[in-house]
């Protein structure tokens, strides 16, 4: 069997795939219904749907990765892709934010604890990059 070599990364695998679960079982039990008993046309609801399990498979896939990322040697490949998936969970974090600030102000209140698990979640990832080429760097010296 072979041996963890990143905790940190370990704990974002975990993470987002309880994100993922939880992400999807939230749009299927609390937000969705909502959409399919609406007035919506049906390619409006079938957007939203599509919309919600996108974000739900991309916290799945990377939570494989960071699972995978755990066991792996070679830190510098490592770097570029925790770096874009970073921008990818700000990123997407952002649109969601400021599109609650532009549609629905009164909302932001909610999003806010989203970004107290995101700025957690980055830093596991960051400090996972950082662990690692501290560990390779004193090694080295």
């Amino acid at each position: 069997m072979k041996k963890i070599k990143n905790y940190y990364f370990l704990a974002v695998g975990i993470l987002s795939i309880l994100f993922s679960i939880s992400h999807g079982w939230f749009g299927e039990t609390t937000v969705l219904p909502l959409i399919q008993i609406s007035n919506l046309d049906l390619s409006t609801r079938t957007a939203a749907f599509y919309t919600w399990h996108m974000s739900t498979s991309e916290n799945f896939i990377f939570g494989i990765a960071f699972l995978i990322m755990a066991f792996y040697k070679d830190a510098t490949e490592l770097k570029f892709t925790v770096w874009l998936i970073v921008s990818i969970v700000v990123i997407r974090y952002a649109v969601f934010f400021i599109s609650t600030w532009i549609k629905n102000r009164n909302g932001i209140n909610d999003a806010l604890p989203e970004l107290v698990i995101l700025i957690l979640y980055v830093a596991l990832m960051i400090t996972g990059i950082r662990k690692r080429q501290f560990k390779e760097f004193s090694k080295q010296g």
